[in-house]
């Protein structure tokens, strides 16, 4: 989740591991072998995991303001990333017919019958055990629970629930994709406070504004696939109203956090929010005008977004710095 590429998103250029085994020369015995673990890795959708970077590690240095634990922090980013692994390998398996259909992923591995789909089913359920085992083992059971739960969301909910049935998708299959804040605050204090709840609302709101902006741009193989995502049944000026005010909301939660930080985070999020805000509303006054816009821009910029305000958490919360909210209490 390149970051953000939550349920809904199917990455706007395809795996990178998918992309160099294309690139291998010729079909002998060599080249086969290279491929069939390139393939599988391809499964995980190593560009999406980068979300559960971005939002692991500041939640964690948060949750413990003032220290690192590198070994717990290390310990907690592999067991998430083998759970991404499985929801993502899950999804591909779930997703096969329509990945076949649709221009942008029609080089996944499954859609190119490059792996067994049964092959495939094992390999992400085995990675979602390990990654349970691994996470009670070394950090606590609330955060391997709270894995399982992300992969059972992530795949049934989701995209066998929500993805094919409702222009809502994303808003609720979303709430997958937060699950790392809530993963790495219980890693730390076997507990969920409040501020990693907020590092979930933070995700969840910026979720749907991300995904429709790239929704927008591939409509029509949304359209093709026969996926009702929102901006294949309602109108542009609706899509980009919608996208201001999940942006607000965004923006607002990022905000609600301020007690729990210092005056780095403070600023990080009111300046990268207030620059988020214009770019949305931009986007919303092109399509009220009736100009050519260009969406992939927000959906893009909406990454930046996210990586700078979590990068401010986490440089404001290695400082440890007094809280604002120290300030009034």
């Amino acid at each position: 989740m390149r970051i953000g590429q939550l349920p809904g998103g199917h990455g706007a250029q395809g795996s990178s591991a998918m992309a160099q085994a294309d690139r291998l020369p010729g079909d002998g015995f060599l080249t086969r072998l290279l491929r069939a673990p390139l393939a599988y890795i391809a499964l995980t959708k190593p560009r999406v995991i980068e979300l559960l970077l971005v939002a692991t590690i500041p939640t964690m240095l948060l949750a413990d303001r003032g220290a690192v634990d590198i070994r717990l922090i290390l310990a907690t980013l592999f067991g998430g990333w083998m759970g991404a692994a499985s929801a993502n390998t899950l999804n591909c398996v779930a997703d096969a017919d329509i990945d076949k259909v649709m221009k942008r992923t029609a080089k996944r591995p499954l859609a190119r019958a490059a792996v067994p789909t049964s092959h495939a089913a094992v390999f992400g359920i085995v990675l979602g055990l390990a990654s349970f085992a691994w996470l009670w083992w070394q950090a606590n059971l609330l955060s391997g629970v709270l894995v399982v739960t992300t992969i059972l969301f992530y795949v049934f909910v989701y995209t066998l629930g929500l993805k094919r049935r409702t222009s809502q998708n994303v808003v609720w299959g979303g709430a997958a994709g937060c699950m790392p804040a809530l993963v790495g605050w219980s890693a730390v204090t076997g507990t969920i406070g409040w501020p990693a709840i907020a590092l979930f609302g933070v995700i969840f709101f910026w979720t749907p504004p991300h995904t429709w902006a790239l929704a927008m741009r591939y409509k029509e193989d949304y359209r093709a696939a026969g996926v009702p995502m929102l901006p294949v049944v309602a109108t542009e000026q609706t899509v980009t109203k919608q996208i201001v005010v999940y942006t607000w909301l965004t923006v607002l939660t990022t905000l609600a956090l301020v007690p729990a930080t210092g005056v780095v985070y403070a600023a990080v999020a009111l300046v990268a929010g207030a620059w988020f805000l214009l770019m949305a509303h931009q986007l919303y006054a092109g399509v009220r005008r009736g100009e050519s816009v260009k969406p992939l821009r927000l959906f893009l910029q909406s990454n930046n977004y996210l990586a700078v305000v979590f990068c401010g958490l986490a440089v404001d919360s290695v400082l440890g710095w007094d809280t604002v909210g120290s300030f009034f209490g």
